[in-house]
């Protein structure tokens, strides 16, 4: 389901889909860009009716843009839900163009305005201080920038896969090569702290107690 349907009941949803995994067209159901009431209330009626229940969630996360963590990334982990990402590099902004030492591009997915994530998503100094660590990191271990932003999405709780778009052969076997390999701990702490956005309530108010409601596990 590649978005929430408000307009139709969810069990007239869940109810075709699981007609399709035991009639043998469909092996797994999945959702995508479902908020957190969506996916659980989703969840909840296949378990009352003993329907299948979506086993992936299809998000957007990057470096530039870390909202799945606040609350998607620990109901997947909770329900054992796992993440298809969509725009692992934010657009392109993470694909290596984009960078505090070079003139802002004027062609591409993002100046022509066809990226899937809205300039007003991630604001330029913001990105600059992600490009600035990735460059650091790239020039450490020997990869380039896509590589280790793509590379410590695979190291993040709950992301099963990713979905990486290449215009020519040569983008494909780059981002390929993103595998095999692993971020250091300190890398990936490094990134995390240059990429980190203050929380929108109420998950600024629930981090003020990590007893009650400890993060999800990155290290």
């Amino acid at each position: 389901m590649h978005g929430f349907d408000g307009n139709t009941p969810v069990e007239e949803t869940l109810r075709t889909l699981d007609d399709l995994v035991q009639s043998g067209k469909v092996r797994y159901i999945a959702a995508s860009n479902f908020s957190g009431w969506h996916l659980m209330k989703s969840l909840a009626v296949s378990e009352k009716y003993g329907w299948n229940r979506y086993v992936a969630h299809q998000v957007y996360y990057s470096l530039t843009n870390r909202e799945y963590e606040w609350e998607l990334m620990p109901l997947g982990i909770d329900q054992k839900v796992g993440a298809i990402v969509w725009s692992p590099l934010a657009g392109g902004r993470l694909g290596g163009k984009f960078s505090r030492k070079k003139e802002w591009p004027d062609t591409g997915r993002v100046a022509e305005g066809g990226s899937p994530v809205p300039e007003t998503a991630v604001e330029k100094e913001h990105l600059f201080r992600i490009t600035d660590a990735l460059e650091a990191i790239a020039e450490e271990t020997g990869k380039t920038v896509s590589q280790v932003a793509i590379n410590w999405l695979l190291q993040r709780p709950a992301v099963a896969n990713i979905i990486i778009g290449a215009r020519n052969e040569e983008q494909l076997m780059q981002n390929l090569e993103a595998v095999g390999w692993n971020l250091s701990v300190d890398q990936v702490k490094r990134l995390d702290e240059a990429s980190k956005i203050p929380p929108v309530y109420p998950y600024w108010h629930q981090r003020q107690n990590l007893t009650l409601n400890p993060p999800p596990k990155f290290y």
